[in-house]
Formats: structure tokens, C-alpha cells, sequence
């Protein structure tokens, strides 16, 4: 199992810098520039016209590695890190669809929220099905923590499932507002994955191959995504990875982990909505100066303090990588 895992890892991150030196000028000279929100903080500006669509970076090195590395599990009958990357890879195209509408318009607008919600609702429920035939979904919660499973009906425990998918999803999207950002920060939540994977042995070999690949891609990535960014993932990329992130956790058969792995983004899609609710109910009123918080803490904060990006990048991997520990440590004896 090390060996997979290890190999995967490796060759999905040589993918990745390699395809990474050839798209990111192609993009450039395609023209594939972002358009910034003319409501951001305003030093934004200077970001526009830098790459979008970046994210097919670790999609390639992942899809390329996944049916690499994971030939001998689709052999054995293992299917599931396929189910996993053709979750993320659809998920991936959504958000490509909204990238070329942002390009097409030059502007940062793409699909509209109701076009993007009925397809991700969509794919969600139709891999809740897929799921549930080939067996990898039973109508229970595992509680971590805990190590006990609650059955619940089964037609509110899909319902549960598909509205969870989309709503993670998007909290990965939104994530994705710095340099960096959503890379670092999904990181710690993909080798929290692999641990598992290893932990629990061969029964789920192809889902930690996906994991370490995945992992790989990332830092791969990385190189060309961090401050200051010569290419940004856009939706393609953080749909994908918010499509992994919830693919990973339902075949696994635990949906309740993304409570605390997925904490900060959580924590960056609560803020959106405080700051919604609370603007509403007093009239023009904030509690943050711009949500989500990274925008919160790039702007002041309340300290009045400037965080620059790397700072929030450190902050964010920090307490991704506390909360993948935490939740790592909350599951490995189900199987171990």
C-alpha cells in the first residue's frame, strides 16, 4: 500500500509541473485572463488578466495517474477511484462551463446560480445512485468520534446526501478567493484521505491511489498558484476539487467527516451567510468588512491589522491541517 500511494504521489506531482510549464503560457497567450470583482478590495485589480482555468492541472495529472497507478485495482474489480474521478471530473466540467461564460463575457460573471445549483443537484443525485447500486452507499451515518453508525430512512438519507455534495461543493468554491488559497487549504484534506486509506489497508487501495494522486497534483500546482499566482485554478478547478472532497468522504462511507475536515470551508461559507443575514436584518449593516473572512482579514479585520496573502495562506493550511489531524484520529479505528 505505501508503494501505491508513494507512486502515485510522485507521478501525479511530475505531471503536474511538467503539463504546468506548457498550459500556464498557453493560457497567457490565449488570453484566458481572470476578471476581477470591481467590488473586491481594490489592489485586486492588479490580478487581472493572470490565467484562469488553471485547475486543469491537477485534473490532467490526477485522471492521468489515477487509471495509471489504479490499472490493477480496476482489475481486481475495485471501481472506486474511478467512481471518485468521474464525480469530480463532471463536477470539473461545470465549472468549465462557467469559466468560458466569465471569458466569453470578460467579465466575472458566468453561469447563473440557478443553472449551477439544478446541475450540481443533478450530478449530486446521480452519484448517490451510482453509489448505492454498486454498494459503496448504505442509509447510515458513521458518527466519528464516536465509532457508532445511526440507520435513518433511506429516500431523506439521499436527500441528505445530495444537499450535502452541492453545499460542500460550493464552500470549496468559495474558498478559492486568494492565491493559493483553496490549494493550500484542500491539501491537509486530501492527505488526511491517504492516511486513512493506508490505515485501513487494501479494501481501499483505489480510493487512497485517487487521494495520493490528487495530493500530488496539488503541490504540483502549487508551484504555479502560489503568491503570486502565475495561474489561477477557477471554477474548473475548485469544482473539481470540491467534487473530489465529497466523493472521497461518501466512499468512504462517512459523509459526517466533512463536518470538522471541511471546517475552514465551512467557516469561509458561514461568514458569507452572516454577513448576507446580517446586512439584510439592519439595513446596510456589516459584521465583516468583506466576506468571506479571508477578505475579512486581507481588509483589516477588526485589528485593523492588513494580513497580506501569504499570511492568510499559512493561516489557512495551519488550521486545515489541525482539523485533518483531529479528523483523522476521529475515524482510523473503524477499520484498523
Amino acid at each position: 500500500m505505501t508503494t501505491k500511494l508513494v507512486t502515485a504521489l510522485l507521478i501525479s506531482f511530475a505531471i503536474a509541473v511538467l503539463f504546468g510549464r506548457f498550459l500556464v503560457p498557453w493560457l497567457r497567450k490565449i488570453k484566458a485572463g481572470q476578471s476581477i470583482r470591481e467590488d473586491g478590495p481594490v489592489w485586486h485589480m492588479s490580478k487581472s488578466g493572470t490565467p484562469t482555468m488553471g485547475g486543469v492541472i491537477f485534473i490532467v495529472s490526477t485522471t492521468i495517474t489515477c487509471l495509471a497507478a489504479g490499472f490493477q485495482e480496476i482489475e481486481n474489480g475495485d471501481y472506486a477511484h474511478l467512481f471518485i474521478l468521474a464525480f469530480a471530473l463532471i463536477y470539473g466540467m461545470i465549472g468549465f462551463l462557467d469559466d468560458y461564460e466569465k471569458l466569453r463575457k470578460k467579465q466575472n460573471l458566468g453561469l447563473t446560480a440557478s443553472k449551477k445549483f439544478l446541475l450540481q443537484l443533478a450530478v449530486a443525485v446521480a452519484f448517490v445512485i451510482l453509489l448505492r447500486n454498486f454498494g459503496y452507499l448504505n442509509p447510515h451515518l458513521y458518527v466519528p468520534f464516536f465509532d457508532v453508525t445511526i440507520d435513518i430512512p433511506a429516500p431523506l438519507y439521499f436527500i441528505f446526501t445530495a444537499f450535502v455534495i452541492v453545499g460542500t461543493v460550493n464552500a470549496v468554491n468559495i474558498t478559492d478567493g486568494l492565491d493559493g488559497l483553496a490549494t493550500g487549504t484542500t491539501l491537509p484534506v486530501v492527505i488526511c484521505y491517504s492516511a486513512i486509506a493506508f490505515c485501513w489497508g487494501d479494501r481501499f487501495a483505489g480510493t487512497g491511489i485517487f487521494a495520493a494522486a490528487l495530493t500530488g497534483g496539488l503541490i504540483g500546482f502549487l508551484v504555479y498558484n502560489f503568491y503570486p499566482a502565475k495561474v489561477f485554478m477557477g471554477d474548473t478547478g475548485s469544482l473539481f476539487l470540491g467534487g473530489a472532497v465529497c466523493a472521497l468522504a461518501f466512499v468512504y462511507d462517512m459523509p459526517l467527516i466533512l463536518v470538522p475536515l471541511g471546517m475552514v470551508y465551512l467557516l469561509e461559507t458561514l461568514s458569507d451567510i452572516i454577513q448576507i443575514a446580517y446586512f439584510k436584518a439592519t439595513g446596510g449593516k456589516r459584521i465583516f468588512k468583506m466576506a468571506p473572512f479571508h477578505h475579512h482579514l486581507e481588509m483589516g479585520g477588526w485589528s485593523k491589522r492588513k494580513w497580506t496573502e501569504k499570511e492568510i495562506f499559512s493561516l489557512f493550511t495551519t488550521v486545515s491541517s489541525v482539523f485533518a489531524i483531529v479528523s483523522f484520529f476521529a475515524v482510523y479505528q473503524r477499520y484498523y
